[in-house]
């Protein structure tokens, strides 16, 4: 099915998605298209911090949830990215599916999901992904490969053939918005750019478009 067919059977997508009167049905709408249409990861997203001094810092992820409340993403809490939301718990997100000709762009405080949310999605992953979360020193200098395959397999040893727990430095993370911009290629350049925008992440959406 062709972008021209798609947009013509959903008015959202479209450069008739200025009828949306909120984010996130919207989000929604696009991600399943980018689901069906891209090759690898329609999920992932760049994730956009500041350290403690303010030195911006960014690196892809992958998004593994958002309703209402947010965007969601787990990750090793000592990392990089762990220590910076720590210090500055506020983040932004670039998704792009060049097959869509399709951006969304995010901003807004960050908090730390419930380990009971935690606990549950890390007993999704495959084992040794569960294993790695306690294996890797995310972020910290590492020797060589035969020290990181090291690590792994004492892991490995430990847990046996037992459930593997999650890791109390491994955590979720989500991304309140604030603000989400929509933007969609048209020809020379004329783009489709909306924005909603809200004071605070319990107020309600204010929606604007903007000149490409």
């Amino acid at each position: 099915m062709s972008d021209s067919t798609m947009e013509a059977q959903n008015p959202l997508t479209s450069g008739d998605f200025t009828a949306a009167e909120e984010p996130f049905r919207l989000f929604s709408e696009w991600l399943a298209e980018a689901k069906a249409s891209e090759i690898n990861d329609p999920n992932a997203m760049t994730l956009a911090t500041v350290d403690a001094d303010g030195m911006p810092d960014a690196r892809m992820v992958l998004l593994n949830g958002f309703d209402a409340r947010g965007f969601t993403f787990f990750t090793n809490g000592e990392s990089n990215k762990g220590r910076e939301l720590a210090a500055v718990p506020k983040a932004a997100l670039v998704f792009h599916w060049k097959s869509l000709r399709r951006q969304v762009r995010v901003r807004g405080p960050v908090e730390q999901v419930s380990a009971e949310e935690a606990d549950a999605y890390f007993a999704t992953r495959p084992r040794l992904s569960q294993i790695g979360a306690w294996a890797s020193q995310q972020s910290r200098p590492l020797e060589g490969r035969f020290a990181l395959e090291a690590a792994v397999a004492s892991t490995t040893a430990r847990f046996g053939v037992s459930t593997v727990p999650r890791p109390p430095h491994w955590n979720g993370y989500r991304i309140k918005p604030v603000a989400v911009e929509f933007w969609h290629d048209r020809p020379f350049r004329l783009h489709d750019r909306v924005v909603f925008t809200r004071p605070a992440a319990d107020a309600a959406w204010d929606k604007t478009r903007l000149y490409p």
